[in-house]
């Protein structure tokens, strides 16, 4: 073997750990997107939700059973 083939297989192989790494790397980017998107639907359907919650445009006012009680003498 020369010299220009042990380096070669010394490239290539520092090559191949770097893809390796890499592949690692977005394996995980990958899980942390799906997670991600996994909140925003979560999210999105809360906010789905409070929006019906709502009261309608022109309807009277949430009112707090607190606002109904007499003041304190």
């Amino acid at each position: 073997m020369d010299i220009s083939s042990t380096e070669t297989d010394k490239r290539l192989t520092e090559l191949e750990i770097k893809a390796s790494y890499i592949e690692d790397l977005l394996d995980q980017l990958n899980l942390v997107i799906v997670r991600q998107q996994q909140q925003i639907d979560h999210l999105m359907r809360e906010l789905r939700e409070l929006r019906q919650q709502q009261p309608e445009p022109g309807s009277a006012p949430f009112r707090s059973l607190r606002d109904e009680l007499p003041p304190h003498y």
